[in-house]
């Protein structure tokens, strides 16, 4: 019997956050060059939008390249610019099919034009969705994110437009990429790493955290599911006792 038999659709979390981590490793595995790994998360990408538009999920986030993955070798990069391209152009169809809208949070203006130009033009042809939200996080890091947060802040104040005592936490929320986005109550990673790399961390305070050795490539509708009823399987307390929740 499935694990998607198990689940309690009134339970499930209203935003997903994923870390798509493993593609280079479960190429190098296979004895193919990176970018294979990468190609091959597409199709997980794929399989994992899907199940969580019919799953009802309202937002998906997809941590799909870091401020820090610019660091990597040039032909990766070009590579997966390249990738990236070509799977927003493929995927827009299926987006439009599964009633998905599509945004990008991230240092957006770094990418490549034709990404953007892209990226731009899918977002459009979707912002009248209403089922699933995507967000991609491209040339994303939550310190960058903070910082860039702090620093228009700090330039309100300075000219007056804000006072400090009207600083608090929804404000500096509203600041970030992700404003109008609720935060993710289940952050998945996968590849066996167990660390957050930077990513959601303001959004992610009372996330609960799920780690899967499986590399990103071979991550399905069937493990999502499993992730889900983990998910479901917990207790979050938020600071109170569990005999505090039971009394509610």
């Amino acid at each position: 019997m499935s694990v998607l038999n198990k689940i309690i659709k009134e339970k499930l979390p209203t935003h997903l956050a994923i870390i798509m981590d493993g593609n280079g490793r479960w190429a190098k595995m296979r004895g193919e060059h990176r970018i294979v790994g990468h190609q091959n998360g597409v199709e997980a990408v794929r399989s994992t939008v899907e199940a969580s538009a019919e799953l009802g999920i309202s937002y998906l986030t997809l941590y799909a390249f870091s401020t820090e993955n610019w660091n990597r070798p040039q032909d990766e990069v070009l590579g997966l610019m390249s990738l990236l391209v070509e799977a927003i152009e493929n995927e827009t169809p299926t987006l439009m099919k599964n009633n998905v809208r599509l945004q990008a949070i991230g240092d957006l203006d770094s990418l490549p034009l034709e990404v953007r130009e892209k990226l731009q033009g899918t977002i459009s042809n979707t912002s009248k969705n209403t089922g699933l939200t995507l967000v991609l996080a491209l040339s994303y890091s939550s310190r960058w994110e903070i910082v860039n947060a702090v620093k228009n802040i700090a330039n309100e104040v300075k000219d007056g437009a804000l006072s400090p005592d009207e600083i608090d936490f929804d404000l500096f929320s509203n600041k970030l990429t992700t404003k109008g986005i609720p935060d993710p109550e289940l952050l998945i990673r996968t590849s066996g790493e167990n660390r957050i790399s930077n990513f959601l961390l303001w959004q992610i305070a009372y996330s609960e955290l799920y780690f899967t050795e499986l590399f990103w490539p071979d991550f399905d509708k069937e493990e999502l599911y499993k992730a889900l009823l983990n998910y479901q399987n917990r207790e979050r307390r938020f600071g109170k006792t569990s005999e505090q929740l039971n009394d509610n």
